[in-house]
């Protein structure tokens, strides 16, 4: 039902094509395409966050390196960013749009929903670097195989994307996927 609800909603407001974002952070300018054609519920979920500026002072707290995620027997390189704990500021979790359905992959500079379980995802959201085909349905990075929803790309700003993927992060297992220093994102907006 909130999926359905999604989809009129990007319908409605335009969002049959593809629309961009700019992510402005600490460390320079992302511009985000989004594909709203393939994934209408996730586009509309991530235009929500950015038209209600709910991502502005946000951050990219996360980063995972081949060199920093030891336990994991499936290794990813992306970087994380979004609420993080904020609850006041998270919109409740929408239905996840999955590869096998849009058609979307995870390849270098992908953009795609966070998520623990199924149907779980928010405000958290991913960037690619390189191909990440296990984070697609039937990858074995999450064990139920049902991977995550990817609903864009980055068309500008790749070098910020590995500059805040090469940042420090914690010594201990705990943080070592955590940035000492998270980037704030300034702003969020549509970039016309």
């Amino acid at each position: 039902m909130r999926l359905t609800v999604l989809c009129l909603l990007a319908l409605l407001s335009g969002n049959t094509i593809a629309q961009r974002v700019r992510l402005e952070t600490d460390a320079g300018s992302i511009l985000l395409e989004l594909y709203a054609d393939k994934a209408p519920g996730t586009v509309a979920n991530f235009l929500r966050y950015v038209d209600e500026k709910r991502y502005d002072g946000s951050r990219f707290y996360r980063v995972v390196r081949l060199d920093n995620q030891a336990s994991s027997p499936v290794k990813i390189e992306v970087i994380q960013g979004g609420l993080q704990n904020d609850t006041i500021r998270q919109l409740p979790p929408i239905p996840q749009e999955i590869t096998q359905t849009t058609g979307l992959k995870h390849v270098d500079g992908t953009l795609s929903l966070a998520r623990g379980k199924p149907d779980s995802g928010s405000s958290e959201f991913f960037i690619c670097i390189n191909d990440q085909p296990e984070l697609d349905f039937g990858g074995k990075r999450n064990p139920d195989g049902q991977g995550f929803a990817a609903f864009g790309r980055v068309v500008e700003g790749m070098d910020v994307v590995r500059r805040i993927q090469q940042g420090e992060t914690g010594s201990d297992a705990a943080s070592a996927q955590l940035l000492k220093t998270p980037v704030t994102v300034r702003s969020a907006r549509r970039d016309r």
